[in-house]
């Protein structure tokens, strides 16, 4: 068997047994010439962090391998980062390109100082309330406006947007906790914190002044007598030309007068009758 071996050649040293740790081809059957170019390849590479060794076909097909282990994954080459960290770039490159933007005529534009004081550009930065919310205190506070309501169409909403007031302010200035209880105002206050225009929308009543100031006088009527009865009420103020204190004096004359004579009405049932005749009521159809 010895005499087989010998006929073959002279036995393999261990450095041709070695192939590339990248492509597994043997170091003693690598190409010396790029096949290509007819250029040398560069020259085999035994690492130095591990027994291995990069043939110079993948050298050249990757120069990374040149400097670089894909196995221990570390780079060759001398640098104060530790492992995988990447060297910022030079000042030198950063000064030649800042130079190349002068030379082509970007150059940012220059410094100017804000006109604004730094104060009220802070307060401005740090506000976040909505302008309508607070009111300014540059500003003078107006008076107050009185916004006679027109049913259905007055919400909390619509005049809120009308005059620029929030809704939370509308309801604590005027005592409305709820806004379906709006139906049962005539005229809300418009508060003139927060109001400037000093106009109101609706500065009369919707019926008119002497409307209101007929219904008003019924109901101190009803008030003054602790009467409920809302015709009665009229009949009296009718016959007073609508004087409340003339009605009201009639009112409670009538009731001395029946409490001198309860013998003198005609009994009905349980109750009597009033036996002092009302004074004639006048028909108008208002109420």
């Amino acid at each position: 068997m010895s005499r087989h071996l010998s006929d073959k050649g002279p036995p393999l040293s261990p450095t041709d047994l070695e192939s590339c740790c990248t492509c597994a081809t043997l170091l003693s059957q690598t190409a010396r010439y790029s096949i290509s170019s007819e250029k040398p390849l560069p020259p085999n590479r035994s690492l130095e962090c591990c027994p291995r060794v990069i043939c110079g076909a993948c050298i050249h097909k990757n120069p990374r391998f040149s400097t670089y282990c894909p196995y221990c994954q570390i780079s060759q080459t001398t640098s104060s980062l530790p492992p995988g960290l990447k060297e910022p770039p030079s000042y030198d490159s950063v000064a030649a390109a800042s130079h190349k933007n002068v030379i082509s005529g970007q150059v940012p534009p220059p410094y100017a100082p804000s006109s604004r004081p730094n104060a009220s550009a802070a307060r401005d930065a740090s506000s976040t309330i909505d302008e309508k919310s607070v009111p300014s205190d540059d500003e003078g506070v107006g008076q107050d406006v009185l916004h006679f309501l027109r049913h259905p169409d007055d919400t909390v909403s619509s005049l809120s947007l009308r005059y620029g007031v929030p809704a939370d302010i509308l309801r604590r200035a005027n005592n409305i906790h709820a806004d379906h209880l709006l139906l049962a105002r005539r005229a809300i206050m418009i508060p003139g914190q927060y109001y400037k225009g000093g106009i109101s929308l609706s500065p009369r009543p919707v019926d008119g002044e002497e409307e209101e100031l007929r219904k008003a006088k019924i109901r101190r009527w009803m008030v003054a007598c602790k009467v409920h009865e809302y015709d009665i009420a009229v009949l009296y103020l009718e016959q007073a030309d609508y004087d409340l204190d003339a009605a009201v004096e009639a009112y409670l004359a009538d009731e001395e007068w029946e409490r001198r004579n309860p013998a003198n009405g005609a009994r009905r049932g349980k109750g009597f009758v009033r036996a002092r005749p009302l004074p004639r009521r006048i028909s108008t159809g208002r109420r």
